[in-house]
């Protein structure tokens, strides 16, 4: 039987075309592809199916797909009704127990080779700490792996170990790249990921049939190429040397830069600054509190939060915001001298010339 295109079922929903188009601008918006590609977005949409989707959990908060379900560009019930078909989710299918079990077990006999398998939560090293259904984290996750097209791992636990792995990692906790090597993985770090980033990655399979470019720790470049430091919007303060020295000081309410309250910005990356959260609303530096770093590897043990600990990654050594605050006064006082001789000198001109008319 010839599987519906996401046109098609977005159609059979009672939406118009109208409402398709908006759709996919919304998600081309999303990717970051340029106006000339919508088309092939549009395209792709008019002529694929649905995605089959297995979301697999182990050692979680369930934090990334309460994020998930926060998209607005794509909105959630768009990804979940028309462009994917989610086949296995504890939090999400209306399935559960024997039935849900049964229906991820199906996937494997009508989608081999064609499902791309969602992972949220890092998995234990050794057997006996995480089972579902009966059986062992680890041994469910590689049966599903094994006929996935593509692997995504969401969050920060699958992706790097996490809350799950951190000191004395008393489970043994480990990412997904330990225990799968032989099949293209999506790393979508953060905790959790941003909504959009999430369903981004999925557009992009959907849209272009293949893994979207990577950098060299496996996370989508479109996602993941900026630090938040070099979009932040007190940016600006920071290059002025002018910082809050505590959360409740004038500088705080002025909104200045919150590096000296230990703000991790500086060496974090992600589209926190640029797509932000809640659909664009804000983001935590925006809100006022510092970046923790929470989609790099080993946040959740380079800590204490709230100290200046970050690192500039250009030069690998500390910034000091007091030296910054008082380059950034002698450069302000002579450029101010500068202006104050150039005014004098000109105004001496004018008078000279006025006397000689």
């Amino acid at each position: 039987m010839k599987k519906k295109t996401v046109y098609e079922t977005v159609l059979e929903k009672g939406f118009t075309r109208r409402d398709f188009l908006k759709m996919c601008t919304a998600l081309s918006a999303t990717l970051g592809l340029d106006f000339s590609q919508s088309d092939q977005l549009v395209a792709a949409m008019e002529t694929k199916g649905r995605l089959p989707v297995i979301w697999l959990q182990f050692q979680d908060c369930t934090g990334c797909s309460e994020s998930f379900i926060r998209s607005t560009h794509p909105k959630t019930e768009s990804v979940l009704l028309d462009m994917i078909s989610l086949e296995y989710s504890e939090v999400l299918s209306a399935a559960s127990g024997h039935q849900a079990e049964a229906a991820m077990k199906q996937v494997l006999k009508d989608y081999e080779g064609e499902y791309v398998l969602a992972v949220e939560g890092s998995i234990p090293g050794d057997a006996g700490y995480l089972t579902v259904a009966g059986h062992d984290a680890k041994e469910t996750f590689l049966e599903m792996a094994e006929g996935a097209k593509a692997i995504i791992s969401y969050g920060s636990c699958a992706s790097w170990g996490g809350i799950p792995a951190a000191y004395p990692n008393p489970t043994g906790a480990k990412p997904i790249t330990s225990f799968v090597q032989n099949k293209p993985v999506i790393l979508v770090p953060g905790c959790p990921p941003i909504a959009e980033v999430m369903t981004g990655v999925i557009a992009h399979l959907i849209t272009f049939g293949q893994m979207p470019e990577l950098d060299h720790l496996g996370r989508p470049k479109a996602f993941y190429r900026h630090r938040i430091h070099d979009k932040c919007n007190r940016r600006a303060y920071f290059d002025a040397g002018l910082f809050a020295e505590s959360f409740d000081d004038e500088g705080a309410k002025q909104g200045y830069c919150l590096y000296k309250l230990g703000c991790k910005g500086p060496t974090t990356y992600n589209s926190c600054a640029e797509m932000r959260w809640n659909g664009g609303v804000s983001y935590p530096i925006q809100s006022g509190n510092p970046c923790i770093g929470c989609s790099e590897n080993g946040f959740w043990d380079n800590g204490p939060f709230f100290v200046r600990r970050a690192k500039i990654p250009s030069s690998q050594t500390t910034i000091n915001p007091d030296q910054v605050g008082l380059a950034a006064m002698a450069a302000t006082a002579v450029g101010v001298a500068a202006h104050a001789t150039a005014t004098v000198i000109k105004k001496k001109s004018d008078d000279k010339r006025s006397e000689e008319e």
